[in-house]
């Protein structure tokens, strides 16, 4: 099978020749793996049988899709965040709209204009889009996003006393990602279309269900429908305990729930698939934090075999992920003992590694 075909075939519940994978690196274990498989970092994640070639066409670029060499260097990116790479990843150095008066928020103005450079992270999946499933990333869609702007502690203040400014705000942030999003999906050739807000945390979610029902699940509904309109299914990404939220979620017309943090509370995967997997297929829950990177090579097999078998018990509707990056502190030893599970051997892996280089 070729990968679109098989994720295809997993999402409908039909049979596979392996689970399809989208297995997500941290910056320091693509080095790490490609040292390791002697490749260039750019190959790390076809050789590892990632399935999916998708790109960042929103924020989610600025943080991930903009590399620098060295920590210390950064850029200031279209909405006017500047990073700075610390350890090896993008952190935020400055957010433009802390502190900001009802009148600086009013005159704060959306990249419009840089809509065509951002949806130019696309054309590099052109020479995949025969043979892969291709996804277009507009994340993060609403919540996350006024974090990046105002900071996480002023982002809260602003939700929680809704001023009619920052209102009008969120209404115009919108506006933006549903351009963007119209236009990607007019654009180009997509499989799914990728949303995302991380609105849950290690005990639960960030703010109470009844307060994300009202403000941020009709904006999110919106971005959603741009991906319905197009035919497209919809992935969703959000971090940490989200449970209460996931019948919103299908409801607004949901197929595809990722990362599955299977240590937050009522996350745990297979309880997740017995009451929503009729109607979601999932991608994720290998964890983390404790089984990947403590764990033997053993616990790690008997681990992904049953969350590969529990995931797919109805035919399929899994896509074997871990429930975030995979951290740089994981031995190579656990991350080739998952793969094997998957039906991706050690040897497979170095043989792919071998005709990359040749290539």
């Amino acid at each position: 099978m070729t990968s679109k075909e098989r994720v295809k075939a997993a999402m409908n519940r039909q049979p596979v020749d392996r689970i399809p994978i989208f297995m997500w690196f941290h910056p320091q274990t693509v080095q790490m793996l490609a040292g390791v498989l002697e490749i260039p970092e750019g190959a790390v994640g076809g050789v590892m049988g990632n399935d999916v070639c998708q790109r960042w066409v929103a924020h989610n670029h600025a943080m991930e899709g903009i590399v620098h060499a060295h920590d210390g260097e950064g850029h200031t990116d279209f909405w006017g965040v500047e990073w700075e790479r610390v350890d090896g990843f993008n952190q935020i150095r400055r957010y433009p709209l802390a502190g900001a008066s009802d009148e600086a928020i009013d005159a704060y103005q959306f990249p419009h204009d840089k809509i065509p450079d951002l949806l130019s992270n696309m054309d590099a999946l052109a020479p995949f889009a025969e043979d892969y499933f291709i996804g277009c990333d507009v994340s993060p869609c609403v919540f996350e996003f006024f974090g990046r702007l105002f900071g996480m502690e002023d982002a809260m203040y602003q939700i929680a006393d809704a001023s009619p400014a920052f209102l009008r705000f969120v209404r115009r942030s919108t506006d933006f990602m549903v351009e963007l999003s119209e236009r990607a999906c007019g654009q180009y050739a997509l499989d799914w279309f990728w949303t995302g807000d991380d609105v849950g945390g290690q005990r639960g979610m960030m703010m109470s269900p009844e307060m994300w029902r009202g403000l941020i699940k009709p904006e999110l509904a919106r971005v959603y429908d741009v991906g319905r309109r197009h035919g497209l299914p919809i992935a969703y990404h959000s971090c940490g305990g989200i449970r209460p939220i996931i019948p919103d979620l299908i409801e607004m017309g949901l197929d595809v729930l990722n990362p599955i943090q299977c240590d937050c509370p009522g996350m745990d995967a297979l309880e997740l698939k017995k009451d929503f997997g009729k109607h979601l297929t999932f991608m994720g829950g290998v964890d983390t934090i404790g089984l990947l990177p403590d764990g033997s090579p053993d616990d790690v097999r008997r681990a992904t075999r049953k969350l590969i078998d529990d995931m797919t018990s109805d035919g399929g509707g899994y896509i074997l992920a871990a429930s975030h990056t995979v951290a740089p502190e994981t031995p190579v030893d656990n991350i080739f003992a998952m793969y094997h599970e998957a039906g991706i051997t050690r040897e497979a892996i170095f043989d792919a590694a071998a005709d990359a280089r040749r290539r």
